[in-house]
């Protein structure tokens, strides 16, 4: 298999005429007509009209959640994307020859179940690939072979696996377990419902603020679930998660390894305050049924993407690629009345939902004069500060790592198919990098958490050959002294990367066949995420429920009326989760009932 693979990579060199001695093809553009990279207008080659009862901006999936719903509830809808694909940060695209990446988003978990069911995905194509065991962690260390820790579904396997280094820590991980399996159990229902509208409780006629007391039940019903626990879950959501994790367990590996998912796309330490939440929500989701699993899309997470859109055009939803939004169209009563694109088309409707983050929406696409000051000043304030240097590979072999050495025929192990954690020894190595860029420098030890989505899903590359992710942090989106992310600058902290995998995984340089580069800039230019940052803005407490993105409109209206935020800029915030489509869609059918 990997001589098979190996051929055609020589081929594949040799065909681009690269030249270079360490064979990195750089600059690789994207043609539409490579398999897979293009999915335009889903369904009957409708054309576009000018007049809709909603439009949505944005084929991310939120959007295409948000649109499905509408048109299931009789409300004509269109979606407009800017981009030749469809799937905002979820999308499928074959950057090298032969090679399918989920160029951005890479694992699927907290897309919410009712949206599975009600959409019926599984039915329009979705395949999820399963992972157990789901997290690798090899150490560097003087021994031979060194050490790992292996994190999976059997909690028997896992304790073993954890006694390695701690049997005082074996015993305590099903307790920790418990424990936040109860904080995610209680704060879940909050996902799918609209923060309460505070400004509602005591407005409007008796009917009215019946109705807004309705909203707080989700909040009360988490407060009843906490119980006699709220102080320690309380901690847990706002002290730094070093501190929780040192409460737990004194064992540095473990606790480096479950800290990745405090601080994994947030310009945050695992000594940051309120770190703990942003781990409880990368373990809120369910795969299968089964809480905080992670899996992979068959096919990419693009795959994901389709299903959806496939979902939305059997309702019959228009959506359309390349029509990007130039402005919001107002009416002389000051509600959103449709959209211009950048050609100059204009589409009429009564409802404008923006999947776009609430920066673009707010400060490109609506006219400043319409929108309160203090309203706009929030907005420009969000913290979206992005720690993500994503880098997508096409390699000819699998990494084989010291403290797991691949077997002479070359094919996948369990712990291929993990999230594989790197310069995760110690928290203190996450603390640093974060430091270095916190003054503006690319960590030299950076955080790496890599994934080979085609140890399960062999269709992704050519046969024998491997996509790996490579999610990193901690980088900059400005560098120190102003300097600029030029092609010096990105390859040089791709090399600092591959350095850090060859250290553990030797070979793995030279098995690279092409590499794709995104700094925040990139995932900021590429993708429209603000500062690059994959959750709209930062996933702290002061930018999460009430706060989502402005205090008073948390609840998907904004300040011009029949204009609804849907991306993940709202609440409940970031992740492949479509709660933020979902809610807000039905926050505007309630809307386009009473016009």
């Amino acid at each position: 298999m990997a001589g098979h693979c190996g051929a055609m990579a020589a081929g594949l060199r040799a065909r681009l005429g690269t030249g270079c001695p360490s064979c990195w093809l750089w600059g690789w553009h994207l043609s539409p007509g490579l398999p897979g990279t293009r999915l335009a207008h889903t369904g009957t080659a409708n054309r576009l009209q000018r007049e809709y009862d909603a439009v949505v901006i944005g084929a991310g999936h939120n959007g295409l959640v948000a649109a499905a719903y509408l048109q299931r509830a009789g409300v004509r809808t269109a979606v407009l994307e800017k981009r030749h694909v469809l799937g905002g940060a979820a999308v499928t695209e074959e950057i090298v020859p032969g090679f399918k990446f989920s160029r951005a988003s890479y694992l699927l978990s907290l897309l919410r179940p009712q949206i599975y069911t009600e959409l019926e995905l599984q039915r329009h194509g979705l395949r999820v690939l399963p992972r157990d065991p789901y997290s690798f962690t090899p150490l560097l260390e003087d021994r031979s072979p060194p050490r790992s820790l292996l994190l999976g579904h059997d909690m028997a396997q896992t304790q073993r696996q954890i006694a390695q280094f701690s049997q005082k820590d074996a015993q305590a991980y099903p307790e920790y377990e418990a424990f936040m399996g109860g904080l995610v159990s209680a704060l879940e229902p909050l996902l799918d419902a609209p923060p309460v509208d505070t400004a509602a409780l005591g407005q409007g006629s008796l009917l009215q603020q019946l109705r807004a007391l309705k909203t707080l039940w989700p909040l009360l019903r988490a407060g009843l679930a906490l119980g006699r626990q709220l102080p320690r879950y309380y901690e847990v959501l706002t002290a730094p998660i070093s501190k929780i994790l040192d409460q737990w367990f004194e064992s540095e590996p473990l606790k480096a390894t479950l800290a990745t998912d405090a601080v994994i796309g947030a310009m945050a330490s695992p000594h940051t305050p309120g770190s703990g939440y942003v781990l409880l929500h990368h373990v809120m989701g369910e795969l299968e049924g089964r809480r905080g699993a992670w899996g992979y899309v068959a096919g990419g997470m693009g795959a994901l993407s389709q299903a959806i859109a496939r979902a939305a055009a059997t309702q019959g939803v228009h959506i359309f690629a390349e029509k990007a939004v130039c402005h919001v169209l107002l009416g002389r009563d000051g509600r959103a009345q449709g959209v211009v694109l950048q050609d100059g088309t204009e589409v009429r409707s009564k409802l404008v939902l923006s999947n776009a983050s609430p920066q673009i929406t707010f400060l490109e696409l609506t006219p400043q004069e319409q929108l309160p000051k203090d309203f706009v000043q929030r907005i420009r304030q969000v913290d979206t500060r992005s720690p993500v240097t994503k880098i997508n590979v096409a390699v000819d072999q699998l990494p084989s790592f010291l403290a797991a050495p691949n077997g002479r025929d070359g094919r996948p192990l369990p712990h291929h198919q993990c999230s594989i954690h790197l310069n995760c020894e110690g928290t203190h190595l996450l603390h640093q990098a974060f430091t270095e860029a916190a003054h503006g420098h690319p960590s030299s030890r950076p955080m790496i958490e890599l994934c080979i989505p085609s140890a399960l899903d062999p269709g992704l590359a050519p046969r024998g050959c491997h996509v790996v992710s490579l999610f990193t942090q901690y980088t900059p989106a400005v560098l120190a002294g102003g300097q600029p992310w030029d092609e010096q600058a990105r390859n040089a902290y791709a090399d600092t990367v591959f350095d850090c995998i060859e250290a553990y995984a030797p070979g793995f340089k030279a098995s690279v066949i092409g590499r794709d580069i995104l700094t925040p800039p990139d995932l900021e230019r590429i993708f429209g995420l603000p500062g690059g940052n994959i959750f709209h803005g930062g996933m702290s407490l002061d930018q999460l429920y009430f706060a989502r993105p402005a205090p008073s409109y948390s609840g998907y209206r904004s300040p011009i009326p029949s204009l609804y935020l849907c991306g993940s800029g709202a609440h409940p915030g970031g992740g492949v989760m479509g709660a933020a489509g979902r809610n807000a869609a039905r926050v505007a059918l309630e809307d386009f009932r009473r016009l």
